[in-house]
């Protein structure tokens, strides 16, 4: 019954996927702020947050069976439940920068904290496999805390703020879509691949375009403003 109800999950969650993969790039590829850009992130959103919804009994499955791996996956549904959130809030609230650093935001920072350290110490005292992989993730929730205290105890003095909050979180919404999809997703599709590589893969190739991809958005929507 168990096995029946992963698995029908898992299907659940690529379909969720795919749809999340198509509107990642359909909003990425077209203009900021037209009509279909804000259409493809309306469908976006609510696709990825029924995947975390659905993401949550498969990791109660996998918790009891595998700590590790289960206790990672836990921790990446924090990392993307913040991202999602933060890139929705962000647009919504950029008129209001301490509606937008309120509770819930802090919140979030903190759980990141908190299980950015647990993996952190799993990867490093229990992970038999991919060790530097996890302890490496790990880092990223304590940086999201850092950066999370700093942007709420000194209030922005550029107008474009909301605007790197949400480039920001999409790039780590887009991390969370794409090592779902090559990890999970990809291996059903093309079975033939070599699981070994599509796992490395998973990891690496969405951070290494990600932070390429942030540096081009960067120098394209957020210049530096000249000094008066």
């Amino acid at each position: 019954m168990t096995s029946l109800l992963y698995q029908t999950l898992v299907l659940i969650h690529v379909a969720l996927g795919s749809v999340a993969l198509l509107s990642f790039w359909t909003a990425g590829l077209s203009r900021k702020g037209s009509r279909v850009h804000r259409l493809a992130g309306r469908i976006y959103l609510p696709a990825m947050a029924a995947l975390l919804a659905g993401a949550v009994p498969m990791v109660a499955i996998i918790l009891p069976r595998a700590p590790v791996i289960g206790g990672f996956l836990a921790y990446l549904l924090i990392l993307t439940a913040t991202a999602l959130w933060a890139s929705w809030r962000a647009v919504r609230d950029k008129r209001d920068w301490v509606r937008y650093t309120g509770p819930v935001y802090r919140g979030l920072a903190w759980a990141c904290l908190l299980a950015g350290l647990a993996v952190v110490w799993l990867g490093l005292f229990h992970a038999r496999q991919m060790q530097w992989v996890i302890v490496l993730f790990g880092l990223i929730g304590i940086v999201v805390f850092v950066q999370a205290r700093r942007f709420v105890r000194r209030p922005p003095t550029d107008p474009r703020w909301w605007l790197k909050e949400h480039l920001e979180a999409m790039l780590g919404n887009g991390i969370a879509t794409h090592v779902a999809f090559l990890g999970i997703g990809l291996p059903r599709l093309l079975p033939m691949l070599d699981p070994q590589m599509l796992r490395t893969a998973a990891w690496i190739l969405p951070i290494g375009v990600a932070l390429a991809a942030g540096a081009w958005l960067s120098r394209k929507y957020l210049p530096p403003r000249p000094a008066r």
